[in-house]
């Protein structure tokens, strides 16, 4: 056929016959069309026919400051107009650059207590943070003459992104089927989710007692001299908004200590007002090695990640710099100008409108209006959140928590009528969580309206997931 561009073709179509989606069924794209999406303002994004939607997922958990931000918009302009692209290999900068890992720095130290981070690696994504972590891990076991200190830990659920590493190190096996994954250095402990993963009345302690206990045989049965890092989320995101167990993290974080094995913290969504604090490395009183950021650092208005080392790493790869030369990894757009002054502009307007505070303030709202609309449906078994990160968890049955049957997918039915309802929330892929993670900027007029149309969402789709329940 005709190419679309040199045809009569509707943009829907230019996009069936063009465009390959990022975690699609093509089947359903096929038959279905894109989704297709204009312009946004605030909290509202346009969907199809022009109807104004409550944006409750914020994009990807990251227009955190909200859409059509003109200082935002503006500080990319004049970036553009001032130095619209320059590399950092081989020793150069901007100014932008050097601001920018400055101020991430500041924000580490003085709001996360994490006085020890050091320096700052510049990305583009999440993926390619985390893809940074691994491979300075097994680097910086090369230079200490401990070569075979490569395997990494993580967990059944955690998502770290989609990158080749970083796929590897997700726990979700979709993400895995036809893509060799995970690697054979990989090793994924239990997930940390008490609510779906506790063992008949096993409490809360003793649930966080078993998965530490077995975190440490895992590091005896492998060996901690092979063991270079274990990566995890603060609270696990993409696997389903799970809030860790209380003291969970804190004896992770000492049995690491314990056998020296690299923390690598995972913040790509947690980071930057998220939890209504400015890091989940201080919200958890946590000491990483490597942070990762990505997402709300720019508020999605241009690719920007961080990899952010400690001191300590970095004292060990200046010190082997005379023999080893440059460290050979890097982006054609690592420390962006314009991506790093749109960061820039996005902090100082983070931190004028106190937007991390309402996300403080505006969290426990969101979950109290969910309790009140949602809370006593049959199909509803767990609603939990941390400032403006929140979840419902489905159930087949609340009395029994039974849960719905592989391949039901009731989360994801509910999302589509959610959708219908004028409300963007995500039905996440590793269990039966509908996600909540709206931008930072949202008001409580704003909040109560998104969930008075989720509710009426489910009303709707209850006669789909009685269906379901009984599959």
């Amino acid at each position: 056929m005709d190419h679309p561009l040199q045809s009569n073709y509707t943009v829907d179509e230019m996009d069936r016959a063009s465009h390959l989606h990022p975690v699609t069924s093509i089947q359903m794209l096929e038959e279905h069309g894109p989704t297709m999406f204009g312009n946004a303002s605030g909290v509202t994004v346009e969907g199809p026919g022009g109807v104004s939607m409550i944006d409750f997922g914020a994009g990807l958990w990251c227009v955190n400051a909200g859409y059509g931000r003109e200082e935002l918009i503006a500080a990319g302009a004049e970036a553009m107009r001032d130095l619209s692209y320059f590399h950092c290999f081989g020793g150069a900068s901007n100014a932008y650059a050097a601001r920018l890992a400055e101020t991430l720095l500041g924000l580490l130290r003085e709001k996360a207590g994490a006085r020890h981070m050091s320096k700052v690696f510049f990305g583009l994504s999440g993926s390619d943070a985390n893809d940074s972590a691994y491979k300075l891990v097994r680097y910086l076991n090369n230079l200490r003459g401990k070569p075979q200190k490569k395997k990494f830990l993580s967990r059944l659920g955690a998502y770290h992104g989609l990158t080749y590493a970083a796929a590897g190190l997700t726990g979700i096996p979709g993400y895995h089927r036809a893509f060799d994954l995970p690697q054979n250095d990989v090793i994924h402990l239990a997930c940390p989710h008490a609510y779906r993963y506790a063992q008949g009345e096993e409490t809360e302690a003793e649930f966080a007692a078993r998965l530490l206990a077995e975190l440490e045989r895992t590091i005896a049965r492998e060996g901690a001299d092979t063991i270079g890092a274990m990566i995890l989320e603060p609270i696990m995101g993409t696997g389903g908004v799970l809030i860790p167990p209380e003291n969970y993290l804190r004896g992770v974080q000492q049995i690491l200590k314990d056998n020296d094995i690299l923390m690598i913290v995972d913040e790509v969504i947690t980071g930057f007002g998220r939890l209504g604090s400015w890091f989940g490395t201080g919200h958890f009183e946590l000491e990483p090695d490597i942070v990762t950021l990505a997402k709300g650092v720019t508020s999605a208005y241009f690719p920007m990640s961080c990899t952010v080392i400690s001191e300590a790493i970095y004292d060990s790869l200046r010190e082997a710099s005379p023999k080893t030369g440059s460290v050979m990894h890097g982006f054609t757009y690592s420390g962006h100008p314009v991506g790093c002054a749109i960061g820039l502009a996005n902090l100082e307007l983070m931190a004028r409108e106190g937007l991390v505070e309402n996300a403080a303030n505006a969290g426990p709202l969101l979950v109290q209006r969910l309790q009140e609309r949602v809370g006593d449906h049959p199909f509803i078994g767990d609603i939990r959140g941390v400032g403006l990160m929140a979840a419902v968890e489905l159930v087949a049955d609340r009395e029994t928590r039974r849960f719905f049957a592989e391949g039901q997918e009731p989360h994801k039915r509910l999302a589509v009528q959610a959708m219908q309802e004028g409300v963007l929330v995500r039905g996440l892929p590793f269990i039966e969580v509908v996600s909540f993670s709206p931008p930072l900027s949202i008001t409580d007029e704003q909040i109560t309206e998104g969930v008075d149309r989720f509710a009426s969402a489910l009303e709707k789709a209850t006669p789909a997931l009685e269906v379901a329940a009984r599959a």
